[in-house]
Parts: structure tokens; sequence; C-alpha cells
């Protein structure tokens, strides 16, 4: 292979290695995702492992530094860097186009090593969407304080429900309203998600992945036997918050592999709600924590949690407290929810 060709390959590993680093800590670092900066730091060692099998030596021996003429340069319209989004933005932008001259400068003397780098240039477009979609969502998300669910199958009780909760300073809602035809469960969405919109308040789906989607919700809660996550994602048009219901760290770890922007824990206490359904108490947040540290995905404490329990559920280190009955069976909704939030703020303003 002639020297200059050499040259090429050096500087476009190091470019696509420094890209995959730089995409590695963003994942490790600010988005506290294991299974995102997993898969950064796994397709750096199959970049390194692949080169390696070239004339290292010879590789090294081509570099001339001091000669390239591209060294500082500039071009007009390039990606500022003003905060560290940019720097992963940049980071997305150069991975694939370094692999791409990998490739073809390699398909005439490694065809091997040139096939390698256009799988983990696709593997790289994956997981450029993957970060932007789990960060775009994380941080919507991570806001929210108080989660409120509204379960009614009748519009008019939706509707009034709704705007008390947005009077009380609810931050997220959910509606779920599983014994309507899915034309009137639309149509019922469709006014739930703009009075939130109108609002600022993010506006989750219960269960139909499908309904979220057509009316604009910010997202959409998945039970156990909802529609699987995988192929919930697929339909979405923009990014998505995903819920996922869970009820023991088997549930749980689980759905970590799913990744969804949050997880519920519960139900932390007997709820009307669900009657039939055994509660998992205090000691299951206490467990999921821990688990969930790293993951970057959030959570939300469910099931029973009312004024006078909703300390104990703080206390054990929940951060997003969801609420049904508390607010819906209270004769003013409007100052339930304000009390919750105030509990809620105070809680966090001490610690």
């Amino acid at each position: 292979m002639e020297r200059a060709g050499y040259r090429i390959i050096d500087a476009n590993f190091n470019r696509a290695r420094e890209a995959l680093r730089v995409i590695e800590d963003y994942c490790r670092f600010t988005l506290n995702s294991v299974p995102l900066s997993s898969r950064a730091k796994e397709m750096r060692h199959k970049l390194s492992s692949a080169i390696a099998r070239l004339n290292t030596e010879r590789l090294l021996a081509s570099r001339d530094t001091p000669g390239d003429v591209g060294i500082g340069q500039t071009i007009e319209g390039a990606i500022g860097r003003t905060d560290l989004k940019d720097s992963l933005t940049a980071a997305c932008k150069r991975l694939p186009e370094a692999l791409r001259v990998l490739a073809e400068a390699l398909k005439s003397v490694e065809p091997g090593i040139a096939d390698e780098m256009e799988r983990l240039r696709y593997a790289g477009y994956s997981l450029e969407k993957d970060i932007a979609l789990f960060a775009n969502t994380q941080a919507k998300f991570g806001k929210v304080r108080l989660y409120a669910l509204i379960s009614s199958n009748f519009p008019a009780d939706v509707f009034t429900l709704t705007g008390q909760c947005i009077a009380g300073g609810v931050d997220c809602l959910q509606l779920r309203a599983k014994d309507i035809d899915a034309d009137r469960y639309f149509a019922v969405a469709c006014e739930f998600v703009k009075m939130c919109k109108d609002a600022g308040v993010i506006s989750i789906i219960n269960d139909r992945a499908d309904i979220a989607i057509a009316s604009g919700a910010d997202g959409v809660h998945l039970g156990q036997n909802d529609l699987p996550l995988e192929q919930a994602r697929k339909l979405q048009l923009t990014p998505l918050i995903f819920g996922k219901s869970t009820h023991s760290p088997v549930q749980l770890n689980a759905a970590i592999t799913e990744l969804p922007t949050y997880v519920s824990l519960g139900p932390v206490f007997a709820t009307p709600t669900k009657p039939a359904t055994k509660p998992v108490g205090i000691e299951y947040v206490k467990q999921a924590l821990p688990i969930l540290t790293d993951t970057g995905v959030g959570h939300v404490a469910i099931g029973g949690i009312n004024e006078n329990n909703i300390d104990a559920v703080l206390r054990a280190g929940a951060r997003t407290i969801a609420v049904v009955s508390a607010v819906a069976a209270s004769p003013d909704p409007i100052a339930a929810c304000k009390k919750l939030k105030e509990k809620i703020t105070a809680f966090f303003d001490k610690s």
C-alpha cells in the first residue's frame, strides 16, 4: 500500500476512535447510561481490533503531523461547541465520515477489514439515533416530580380532571381509558393532549402507542402485557417518552434492557384502582433504585400514594411520584395536587 494510503487510514482511524470516545463519555457521564456507553465502547474496541490486523508499525511510520496540510484549516459554518451536546453532535457526524473513508481506502487491499468498517458505520448510525432519542426524552421527563393518572371512560370527567390537575401544578398527566372504542379514545386523547400542551404539561397515553402517536402525545406507558417497547419504538414519528410498568426486580431488569425513558415501581400500597394486585411495598422502591443507577432510566413510584404516606415514599428515594385516587377521589382535586406538589418540593428543598 502506498504511504499516502497508510496516512489516510491512520488519520481516519484516529478520527473515528476519538469520536467514539466522545460519544462513550457523553453517554457515561451526561446520560449516565451504561447500556449506551457500553455500545460505544464495544464499537471502539471492534474498530481498534480490526485496524490492528494491518501493519500498525507501517501506519505509525507513515504519520506526518507537521507536514499535514489539513492541520489548522477552518471552515465557515462548521458545528460550533457551546455545550457538551454540540460536542456529541459533532462526534456523531465525524464517526461515519471517518468509517466511510476507512472502508474506501481498505477495499482494494483488505476487503475483510473494509467490510468491518461498513458494519461499524451502520452501527454508528443506529447508536446516534438511540442516543438522540434517549437524551431528548430523558431531559424532558427528568423534570417531572408529580405525575397524575386520569382513569376514566367519560370524556367530561377526563377533561374536568385534566384541567384541575393542571391548575394544581402537576408536571405530567397520563390518560387511561381502557374500556372505550378506539375512535372515541382517539378523540378524547386529542383534546387531552391539547390541554396538556397548552399548559406545558407532559401528556402520556396508557397502553395505546398508536393513539399516543396519532394524537401527538409526548409519550406512551406500556404494561407488562402490552405491545413490546421495541415494536412501539419503531412506530414513533418524533421522540416519544416510553414508560414501562414493573412489579418486581426481575421485571425491572428485563425492562432496563428495553431502554425505556422511565419505569413505574408499584403498586407501593394497596390501591382501589387495582384491587386484585398485591402491593410490592416501599421495599421494592428501595430495591429498584440501586438497580436503576447508571442506566439513565428514570422511575415513578405508584400505587396508593397519598398525602399521608408520600413522605415515606420520598424517604425511600423516589424522585417522581404518581397518584390516581389521591387526586381523582378528592373533593378538591386542585387542592390535592397542590398539597402533594408542596410536599415533594419541600422534601427536595431540604435534601
